[in-house]
């Protein structure tokens, strides 16, 4: 390490952000960067532990060799950080911001409260690295006239997509909407990421050869047996669509709303898309209430203030979780802590321990949630019921299994008892002939930087698939 005592010397620094009042005035990006030297002093920070957890399984699920880069960043040798970061991860600027950066929780210096940043850096080399024009086509040398169709173009269908065009292979990939990027583009605000960072990573990817086909609905406008037919290999992508339903009483009123089509439909008004043949879905003026504590209920509670909602309370039926974890009995495991995200910091009133008992309306439309305390086994407790004033209600509370109509059924696979498509991270081969999944879809609801490494791996095991060995990394 070039400073062995960097961790004793300098503090932790974390980007800041716009203040509240400003950010929710409009839909882009509110961090602010740190400039390039605070960014090497960070970096230094790494304390050439024993043992770098940050980036075993417990820590990065792609393998990022942070210390490696840190150090890289830190003697100022940017241009080589960046060849090694994408030598793990295709698209360090989409974690760099989206990711809640288990390998933080992994550092050694969590253990005093004070991690490396390494997601403030991860995303700094990122950034440098488009700047600079160091990342450019990287298209494959030779073609080995075998064609792949990539079903679904979100994290894991892009980064599988990209490793198997640069080892020569025909790779297409067929989305069901207007552009690519699945949920990142159409489940993350642009407050969170903007789109253009998914706009030039496909103009990178047409430039290896990777062909994209738009408004295919793969099962549905276009049958399975078509692409099985056309292709030597077939790699399943699609995400985990289907919504838990909470079965509430009043569920069915008008103002109430799964969470995914109101961030679709707002990402698709920020990105200019055509929104005027839905139902517009818009907090603005109105007592919302979102049901749920997860990553998706924080997206609409930030969309919700953007939209100028007049009051927004998230609903979470987890008790109020310890402000600090017991380092010894958790750490290097992601912990259970009280955390507040940007959006909430913006004005969210958070109940916990609260179970969602119905939603009360008047003349077919929501006016009141009511909901109860509940007790250590999340049963509402008696005598304990309240009542929220609401216009608008987000059910927020995950994902259960991609969508089993189409292309699921058509193909007659095997499910696991989760719902989700059975194939394990061997080979991630399904139980139909030269047909493969990787993703949201085989793993069920997870992160961004898991679905990466699905990718990624998926895209070895069908290069293995088609040519009997592999040079990509799993």
């Amino acid at each position: 390490m070039g400073k062995v005592t960097g961790f004793l010397e300098i503090d932790r620094r974390e980007a800041k952000y716009q203040p509240a009042s400003d950010r929710i005035r409009h839909f882009r990006e509110f961090t602010l960067p740190l400039p390039d030297a605070e960014v090497a002093n960070q970096a230094s920070r790494c304390m050439d532990c024993g043992v770098p957890f940050c980036h075993g399984p417990n820590g990065c699920p792609v393998h990022n060799q942070i210390p490696d880069w840190n150090d890289l960043v830190y003697n100022g040798n940017w241009e080589e950080a960046v060849r090694n970061l994408h030598s793990t991860n295709n698209f360090p600027e989409f974690t760099g911001r989206i990711c809640p950066a288990p390998c933080e929780e992994a550092c050694t210096l969590n253990l005093e409260d004070v991690p490396v940043t390494i997601k403030t850096v991860e995303q700094a080399i990122a950034d440098k690295a488009w700047k600079m024009g160091w990342v450019k086509p990287e298209p494959a040398p030779f073609k080995t006239g075998k064609s792949v169709a990539v079903i679904g173009s979100g994290p894991a269908g892009l980064a599988a997509a990209q490793q198997l065009a640069r080892v020569g292979h025909d790779v297409h990939v067929y989305e069901r909407e207007p552009k690519a990027g699945g949920l990142l583009r159409y489940g993350i605000p642009d407050f969170k990421m903007e789109k253009h960072y998914i706009d030039r990573r496909v103009t990178q990817m047409e430039g290896e050869g990777v062909t994209f086909h738009y408004g295919v609905n793969v099962g549905v406008t276009t049958p399975l047996e078509d692409l099985l037919a056309r292709h030597d290999a077939v790699l399943m992508c699609g995400g985990s669509e289907a919504p838990r339903d909470p079965g509430l009483p009043g569920q069915e009123l008008e103002g109430v709303h799964y969470a995914m089509p109101y961030l679709v439909q707002q990402n698709r008004r920020v990105g200019r898309e055509d929104v005027s043949r839905d139902t517009p879905i818009l907090a603005a003026g109105k007592h919302v209430v979102v049901i749920g504590g997860g990553d998706t209920a924080s997206d609409c509670v930030g969309t919700a203030f953007r939209q100028g909602a007049l009051s927004v309370h998230q609903l979470d039926i987890r008790p109020v979780p310890p402000l600090k974890e017991d380092k010894l009995a958790v750490w290097p495991y992601w912990p259970t802590k009280f955390r507040t995200s940007t959006s909430q910091a913006e004005g969210a009133d958070r109940e916990f321990a609260a179970a969602t008992l119905s939603i009360e309306g008047k003349k077919g439309r929501v006016a009141t949630v009511k909901c109860a305390r509940v007790d250590a086994k999340r049963q509402p407790i008696p005598g304990t019921e309240f009542h929220i004033k609401a216009d608008l209600v987000f059910i927020a509370l995950g994902f259960v299994h991609p969508i089993h109509e189409g292309m699921l059924s058509q193909a007659g696979l095997g499910l696991d008892k989760r719902g989700n498509v059975a194939a394990n991270e061997l080979d991630y081969a399904t139980s139909v002939p030269k047909l493969f999944a990787a993703g949201d879809m085989r793993r069920g609801q997870s992160l961004v930087v898991w679905a990466i490494r699905e990718g990624r791996q998926a895209a070895q095991s069908v290069d293995t698939f088609l040519m009997g060995s592999s040079i990509l990394p799993r």
